[in-house]
């Protein structure tokens, strides 16, 4: 009796996500709007430097006060995106920040826009960025199979990465063509563009779990998704090593453009154009995830991508007027590239160890622990560079950079060796620890086993 041929994931032909209806939607909708936000990210701090004359540390607070909400609104996100089904919050996250920033360009037409406006604004799209993008990593689990997960986030870096080669030509354009603030309803338009194709996705998604005798309180759920990321033998050291670099790196995107304009001369139209360089690096990153993945296995991708996208940030103090352009774009297109190979690596294995009814706390509490130290960065890089001046803020955040890469190559997480099927998770057996624990987080305590366990030893 001969045995039947094995039917697991692993064996399955995969069908091509070019041919799935609702990724395409999905994928669509985050295309239309990286592209606008593309235009934000060069059009916000421009207008704050060009028109409202902002200072190096004013600069800093606006950075500041965009990253802000990961901090105070982080965790209870990821438990209201637990508690809700993710498509309705995606929608409502694109519609508020249509509203938000189209209302920069109105006030800049009534002459009533201020720095303070633009805190607001940037604060509230920061609020509600905060429960779009931990839906949103929660919610393509649901979308695709989990062998589908790196093809499936390859395909979304593409995206980003193609925005990140058109967005800033076009956004440098138009704030030549039309001002600054103006050039953000570009923006605002493409948050409606994103909310009607995720609103013309059908699939449906699985019911929202409810415990016997309802939700618990969202301190014990809290605590449980806090537990799940700082108690994982490897996320840990993923989320220390994100966390890292987004500090120093922040303190640089801080300064940079103030930098780029006042010191080096450059235009938004040139600023605009090299940025265009660190979306090509990006392309060719997303292409190549998969691949160095299998080659390097998963472990030491993490580690590859985490140091390229650093290294790249030590060129940029050396920038002087006369090489600033070929020596700029070959940093960023480094950088891009390096960014985007340990972004599909560690986000896809994230996606994939964790059980659906804890995607949003554990996206959330990583978003928490990574993203916040985005505006101490920022704070730090707008306050350093106008006691210090900019290139040597610009030092400091490069060098401090390259320590991001430790987490992940003195842990465990080097030897991670590919992207695992999910384990199941003990409801129960979390919930108790969680209660016991009265919020005091021991990372030695585990409500489930870890998820990988590779036999040569031994992580965003």
């Amino acid at each position: 009796m001969t045995e039947s041929p094995p039917t697991d994931a692993a064996t399955r032909p995969k069908r091509s996500l070019w041919r799935h209806p609702d990724f395409l939607k999905l994928w669509t909708a985050e295309t239309i709007s990286q592209f606008g936000t593309q235009i934000t990210i060069l059009a916000l701090p421009l207008t704050a430097i060009l028109v409202l004359k902002a200072t190096p540390f004013e600069v800093g607070v606006l950075e500041t006060f965009q990253f802000l909400p990961f901090v105070l609104v982080g965790l209870p996100a990821g438990v209201w995106v637990d508690r809700l089904r993710r498509r309705p919050v995606l929608i409502v996250g694109d519609l508020g920040r249509a509203v938000a920033l189209g209302s920069i360009p109105i006030a800049y037409a009534l002459g009533m826009l201020t720095l303070p406006h633009l805190y607001i604004a940037a604060f509230v799209t920061g609020v509600l960025t905060v429960f779009f993008d931990v839906a949103y990593q929660s919610y393509l689990p649901s979308l695709v199979e989990t062998d589908q997960l790196v093809d499936g986030n390859s395909k979304l870096e593409v995206s980003r990465a193609s925005a990140q080669v058109g967005g800033p030509g076009v956004g440098g354009g138009l704030i030549e063509l039309v001002a600054a603030p103006v050039a953000i309803l570009a923006d605002s338009l493409s948050y409606l563009g994103s909310a009607l194709f995720v609103l013309l996705i059908r699939r449906a998604e699985p019911p929202v779990e409810i415990p016997e005798g309802g939700h618990p309180k969202m301190r014990r759920q809290i605590v449980e998704g806090w537990r799940f990321v700082v108690g994982h033998p490897y996320l840990r050291w993923i989320a220390a090593c994100t966390a890292t670099s987004n500090l120093f790196g922040s303190m640089v995107q801080a300064v940079f453009l103030v930098y780029a304009v006042r010191v080096l001369g450059l235009s938004p139209g040139l600023i605009g154009v090299i940025f265009m360089a660190g979306g090509v690096g990006a392309i060719a990153g997303a292409f190549a995830a998969g691949r160095i993945g299998r080659i390097l296995r998963l472990g030491w991708a993490i580690v590859a991508g985490i140091a390229l996208a650093n290294v790249a940030f030590l060129a940029v103090p050396l920038v002087t007027r006369g090489n600033a352009v070929p020596l700029l774009i070959g940093a960023l297109a480094l950088g891009g590239i390096g960014n985007v190979v340990y972004n599909v690596s560690q986000v896809s294995y994230r996606q994939a160890i964790c059980p659906p009814r804890m995607q949003g706390r554990m996206n959330a509490t990583m978003r928490f622990l990574v993203w916040g130290t985005l505006p101490v960065g920022a704070f730090v890089g707008g306050s350093l560079g106008t006691a210090i001046g900019l290139r040597p803020t610009l030092w400091v955040g490069a060098i401090g950079g390259m320590i991001a890469v430790l987490p992940a190559l003195l842990t465990r997480v080097r030897t991670l060796d590919r992207i695992p099927e999910p384990e199941p998770f003990d409801e129960a057996v979390g919930l108790a620890l969680a209660s016991s624990a009265e919020g005091a987080i021991e990372p030695g305590q585990l409500p489930h086993r870890p998820a990988v366990e590779e036999p040569a030893g031994e992580p965003r």
